[in-house]
């Protein structure tokens, strides 16, 4: 079966026996076409289904009222921020397009570019981008950088602050009385990522508690590498009681590991995250986790660009949302107050 070819302008004006120029009228609301007439043409365009190309609007108008959204990869964070741009878009006559590399952007720094080389110009007025590895970029459109790799520029930004949110998570832990804690950090490219693991540092210091390195290893905010740094971690001589990973997905991660090695969350080791997505509360034991206001975050990327696509200056070019910690169950004191070769600095 032949694909239906696309319906054009010129489709909609034969069927309505009018002129080109009156259905264009029509789409772009001009004057200079009766009533009747406008009514019959617009019942013809819904029955054909006619939708003008976007291409050809930003050709005519400079402006096709389409935001676009750019994520390395459809995974849990980039989903629920999605959620929070869609709710700012209601009501503003914008439509979103949301641009996926794929997760094929760890092959060459500034994917970003590439990607809105294609966009831009043409087909969106601006883009939100999602843990953008450069965010200094020029396509003579807006641009609003969420969770970026690197930290403040021209650009407006918004992240959580995930400095704060590492140094609770941590400090939870040490209130129920842990002390080998252990931490599966991030992707190193990520400056969210090199706060939270800063963050872990230094509620260890304010602690006076020595830093382990053999605690401290890569979780890539991936299931892979985090399963073989948690397996590797519990299955140390002697373990940590206690494991802070950098995002939720790690944690979750963890959580298997450890009932695939026999042991109990949270009676031999606990276990906090980082995000909150859904999954989280869904765990079983439920997952004890640093919220950041993902949706939040895509809902106010939005309304920064909107606001930038009309020409307004922005109140705050760079933001920074708070974090806070949500207690589960996946945490509690652990069998001993006192964690076998712990030590404190002197």
């Amino acid at each position: 079966m032949q694909p239906r070819s696309r319906t054009t302008i010129r489709d909609v004006a034969r069927q309505a026996g009018v002129s080109v120029a009156t259905v264009s009228k029509v789409l772009n609301n001009r004057y200079g076409v009766a009533a009747a007439t406008y009514a019959h043409v617009q019942k013809v365009i819904s029955e054909l289904g006619y939708e003008a190309s976007l291409v050809a609007q930003s050709l005519r108008n400079h402006q096709t009222n389409v935001i676009g959204i750019l994520v390395a990869d459809l995974e849990p964070f980039s989903t629920e921020l999605l959620k929070g741009a869609a709710d700012a878009i209601r009501g503003t006559g914008f439509e979103l397009v949301i641009y996926s590399a794929g997760g094929r952007t760890g092959e060459h720094e500034g994917w970003e570019r590439r990607y809105l080389s294609r966009l831009s110009g043409t087909l969106i007025d601006g883009a939100v981008l999602v843990t953008p590895t450069i965010v200094d970029v020029d396509y003579g459109s807006p641009f609003v950088a969420v969770d970026p790799h690197t930290g403040t520029s021209t650009t407006p930004t918004i992240d959580a602050d995930n400095l704060r949110g590492a140094h609770l998570a941590t400090e939870h832990l040490l209130e129920l009385g842990h002390t080998r804690i252990a931490m599966l950090t991030g992707r190193h490219d990520l400056q969210s990522s090199r706060l939270r693991e800063q963050g872990y540092r230094q509620a260890l210091r304010k602690a006076q508690l020595s830093i382990d390195e053999e605690l401290i290893l890569p979780g890539e905010y991936n299931s892979g590498p985090s399963r073989d740094s948690a397996r590797r971690m519990l299955s140390m001589s002697d373990p940590p009681t206690a494991i802070f990973a950098a995002n939720d997905i790690s944690a979750i991660t963890t959580m298997a590991v450890a009932d695939e090695l026999g042991l109990g969350v949270p009676d031999d080791l606990s276990v906090v995250g980082f995000d909150n997505i859904p999954e989280a509360a869904l765990s079983s034991p439920g997952l004890t986790t640093v919220e950041q206001p993902i949706r939040e975050m895509g809902k106010r990327s939005v309304e920064m660009l909107i606001e930038l696509i009309r020409g307004r200056s922005l109140q705050e070019t760079h933001l920074t949302l708070d974090t806070r910690l949500l207690v589960r169950g996946s945490t509690s004191a652990p069998k001993s107050s006192i964690s076998n070769g712990a030590r404190r600095d002197s």
